[in-house]
């Protein structure tokens, strides 16, 4: 790769033209309304889990089933054939022991995130989502655990409907 700097066609706007008002500007603040469907695959996926269900798809012709589903195979490039209802346990792939908020400030006590690969899924075919009912320092790759669900009246249809996954006793 050159080490020259690229111009691009057009004219720079300096410093001393923002100063003498050559141009014009104008702040306008936008009121944007954006409208977001899920589609098929994670509409049947969120309405499942609403029904304490995980679903994922199988490919016919390579066998991998994937959560949350997708509708079309990344291996095959074809259509996903096939619904197919997962189990609410699985093992830990991986984890992360949290001490931070969503707004970065500190939190007094760490939580638990861990991909779980759930059982019926392809390998590698995980969920991300919290880890309870155990101490951090105790949670290990490849730990046995199940989903905790909310009561079916508080479920919503979202990830949520989970509470968190904890060890299962094997």
């Amino acid at each position: 790769m050159s080490s020259k700097v690229r111009s691009l066609p057009g004219t720079e706007i300096t410093h001393e033209d923002l100063k003498s008002n050559r141009y014009s500007f104008y702040e306008y603040q936008a009121k944007l309304k954006y409208s977001y469907t899920s589609g098929v695959a994670i509409t049947r996926f969120l309405e499942g889990l609403k029904q304490g269900e995980i679903w994922g798809r199988r490919c016919v012709k390579c066998g991998r089933v994937v959560v949350p589903p997708r509708m079309y195979c990344e291996f095959c490039f074809r259509p996903n054939d096939e619904w197919v209802r997962v189990k609410d346990t699985g093992r830990i792939n991986t984890y992360s022991i949290c001490w931070v908020n969503a707004d970065a400030s500190r939190r007094n006590t760490p939580i638990t995130i861990a991909v779980v690969d759930l059982d019926g899924a392809s390998p590698l075919m995980g969920i991300l989502h919290y880890v309870d009912e155990i101490a951090p320092k105790k949670v290990k790759i490849g730990m046995r655990v199940k989903a905790v669900w909310k009561p079916p009246e508080e479920r919503t249809g979202s990830i949520l409907d989970i509470k968190y996954f904890r060890p299962l006793k094997e």
